[in-house]
């Protein structure tokens, strides 16, 4: 790669124009790097939308998009289900992939995935989101440094009322289940990204509210490599409000990542120090896509890896099993690793 390819515009397609397209959107006029020239959606009305909007083309399938124009990524936004076969497709026409959460609904659905990036030399990475919050960056920061101490006590909220009836998210067989594996996979990669990687985890389901045909709330226990003991809870049925999404309780000191603000205070100090703006969405999925493009020019390392992906795949899958089973799950030592430097 000579230096003017550093400096030059990447090619994108955004497949599937639904709810969490609308901030991939968003991010693009942040990032020099990338220019969007194509949008892809079976709801041709939604896609002749996006593309007036954003001055690029419609397509209706990824074969129709493929044959008429040249591109170098993509993002991969369309139901967890569908994401094995466009991602195949994609990484065989040599597209780098940015492919939303969850990878795929299963680790055998996701494997495959994998092996064929590798295959033909591509780029596939995960949507997480919350790896780019500038406030959990600063969290991970106050972790390596030893100012909190030994961590001892992770917990996780994401718990918020919503009708879940008429969603495809509560459908098994497209999403792979229910809030476990959709707002589960954010913890998760949470707590690898801030502790390292878990290697036993047990779930326990709630009572079901909606009627759903999968769990609409849960808690999620794990236990991580060091040592944490971490403490999710999931739903789409309560309202759990808290300020802090993620509380860290250390041997020297506790941190709170809010959606408001965010900060921390060591066992020595009287009061709080404030860090941070809290939760910045748009922000977050700018650094995400500058990330992936930089890591397609070769000018900075991938920061959510293959490894990354599919170890999320592979906890919830454990999770699943605990669910499943009533009991701790103890995950293989060699199926995750872990390098967010």
């Amino acid at each position: 790669m000579n230096s003017s390819d550093n400096h030059r515009q990447l090619r994108f397609a955004l497949i599937g124009v639904g709810g969490i397209a609308q901030t991939h959107l968003q991010a693009f006029p942040g990032v020099s790097a990338a220019t969007l020239v194509a949008v892809v959606d079976t709801r041709r009305e939604a896609t002749d939308a996006v593309a007036a909007s954003h001055g690029c083309e419609a397509y209706s399938t990824v074969e129709q998009m493929l044959d008429a124009t040249e591109i170098d990524a993509a993002i991969v936004s369309t139901p967890p289900s569908t994401h094995p076969e466009i991602c195949q497709r994609l990484a065989q026409a040599g597209v780098h992939v940015l492919c939303e959460k969850p990878l795929a609904i299963d680790r055998d659905s996701a494997k495959p995935m994998i092996e064929t990036a590798k295959q033909h030399g591509i780029i596939l990475t995960m949507a997480s989101k919350f790896r780019y919050v500038s406030d959990m960056v600063y969290a991970r920061q106050l972790i390596t440094s030893g100012v909190l101490g030994e961590i001892l006590l992770f917990e996780n909220t994401f718990a918020g009322h919503v009708d879940m009836s008429r969603r495809w998210n509560s459908d098994p067989e497209i999403s792979g289940g229910g809030v476990l594996i959709d707002n589960g996979t954010h913890s998760v990669d949470i707590i690898r990204y801030l502790l390292g990687p878990i290697r036993s985890i047990q779930a326990v389901e709630a009572r079901r509210i909606q009627g759903l045909g999968v769990e609409d709330t849960l808690r999620l226990l794990a236990k991580t490599s060091s040592g944490t003991l971490a403490a999710v809870d999931l739903s789409w049925s309560i309202n759990k409000q808290t300020p802090w999404y993620v509380s860290l309780y250390g041997t020297e000191g506790t941190a709170l990542v809010g959606w408001g603000e965010s900060k921390y205070k060591r066992n020595v100090d009287r009061d709080w120090t404030v860090f941070g703006s809290g939760y910045q969405k748009v922000q977050a999925f700018t650094d995400q896509l500058d990330n992936f493009c930089n890591a397609i020019l070769g000018t900075e390392p991938l920061l959510i890896s293959y490894e990354d992906a599919i170890a999320s795949v592979d906890v919830i899958d454990h999770a699943y099993d605990s669910l499943r089973n009533d009991h701790w799950v103890a995950i293989p030592t060699g199926d995750q690793k872990v390098d967010a430097s």
